[in-house]
Order: C-alpha cells, then structure tokens, then sequence
C-alpha cells in the first residue's frame, strides 16, 4: 500500500474558499506523521486568491512547524496560450518559493481548449525553470497530447500530478488520468498524489489515485513524496535553499 510522506498541494484561508489556517493545516500534518507539507494558495488571478504580497511575505515563515516541514510555494495560474502566468518569472525568481505549481483554471483562461491549444500551452510551460510541478492537467476541457507534452515534462524534470481532489471538483478526468499516468511511465516522468486539501481534515487524503498508481506499477522512485528520501532528492536537485536544511 502507497503512503504518502508529504502533501505537496493544500490550500489555506488565504485562498477565501478554503477553510483552515496553516498552522491547523501544519497541526494536522504532524497528527499524521508527515514528513512535510506545501502551502500553495492560489495565485493572483484568482478572484478569491491573496494579494501577491501574501507570497513575498512567506519568507517569514519558520521552515518547520510543529515538526513538520513547511514548503512555501503558490499555485500559479496559466493565463495565455503561451504558458505566461499571473506571476511573472523575475517574481517567482525574487521569491525565492520552495514549490511553484502551474494549473490551469477557468476563470483565468477560457472555458475550454482545443487539443492543439492545449498541447502548445503546456509545451511551453514546460520550459519554464521557476514551475515545479503541474497541477490536475487531467482536466477533460483542457484535454492534450499526453504523449507529446509527458515527454518534454519528463525532459524538463516537472513533477506532474495525480490530484485526489479532481474526481469531486473536475468529474469526468478519470480516462484522461488514466492515459496522463500511462504517458508517465513511459517517459519515466516524476509524479506526486497529492489531496489538494481545502481543509485541514483532507490534507494528506489520496486514497482515490492510490489504486490507478498500483495497478500501473509505477516506479517507486519516480514518485516524488513516497518517503523522505525521495522528496528531499528531488528538491535538492531543483536547488532549492531549503533542502540544505532538511534532512
């Protein structure tokens, strides 16, 4: 059975539809042994999301809490057809963030994509050097060449998600899913399940992707928050300050 050492896509109250503080949100992942947890609110674009300010200030935070390891990071919006975000790359460079994830949400692009458009958009996002991972790009209205895009995730190190979440919020996903995790394996490309948690009682709760990633068998070191050593490897690859100070 899959378990998970860290959540890597969870909300706060920052986000206005979510629920929970980051210290409840850290007080639950310590409840569960968790090895760390990201803090990604959403980025500016978002009608409910927190002024950019929010995320310049995550700085001040402790790198742990309650034993836990704290990633600060944002879930960036994909706002143009050539993958530009509502935060620019100098701003993801100046903050310095621990975990960026590019998603794609409607009420900061279109409604819907064609296959060709979404292919180009997230060709381009994969170039991006600040994007860590990519969020629920299962989504059917933004439906892609998994096969073309997963290769060049793969090439470009992106972790790509398997979110928890979507079945209730983005229904409809599951074949895309299921092809999106087969691209994967065949490319050899990082992956996380991650809860997309809203609130703090659903923060490390992924039980419904757990089945599609062990009947696919998928390599154990290629999920990126299977355990502590799996996390920390890839963060200290991307560089990042605070994986000096993990261990």
């Amino acid at each position: 059975m899959i378990h998970i050492a860290a959540d890597l896509h969870t909300h706060t109250i920052a986000s206005t539809h979510a629920f929970s503080t980051i210290t409840e949100m850290a007080h639950e992942a310590a409840r569960l042994g968790m090895y760390a947890f990201a803090v990604t609110d959403h980025g500016p674009k978002m009608p409910d999301s927190p002024h950019i300010w929010h995320f310049t200030s995550l700085r001040r935070l402790p790198d742990q809490m309650e034993g836990v390891w704290v990633l600060k990071g944002i879930e960036a919006n994909v706002c143009t057809l050539e993958g530009k975000m509502d935060v620019s790359d100098d701003e993801l460079r100046d903050m310095g963030l621990d975990w960026v994830i590019a998603s794609i949400h409607p009420p900061t692009l279109v409604p819907s994509l064609s296959v060709e458009q979404a292919t180009h958009l997230w060709l381009q996002v994969a170039k991006n050097p600040y994007v860590d991972m990519i969020g629920h790009c299962e989504t059917p209205r933004y439906t892609f060449d998994f096969d073309a895009v997963v290769r060049e995730f793969a090439r470009e190190g992106k972790v790509v998600e398997l979110n928890a979440n979507s079945s209730a919020v983005r229904p409809g996903g599951e074949e895309n899913m299921k092809k999106l995790l087969a691209a994967c394996k065949k490319h050899d490309a990082y992956i996380a399940l991650n809860s997309d948690a809203h609130f703090s009682a659903a923060l490390g709760r992924v039980e419904s992707v757990i089945p599609l990633v062990e009947e696919m068998e998928y390599p154990k070191e290629l999920l990126v928050n299977a355990d502590q050593k799996n996390l920390l490897r890839f963060l200290q690859q991307k560089k990042k300050p605070i994986a000096q100070h993990m261990r």
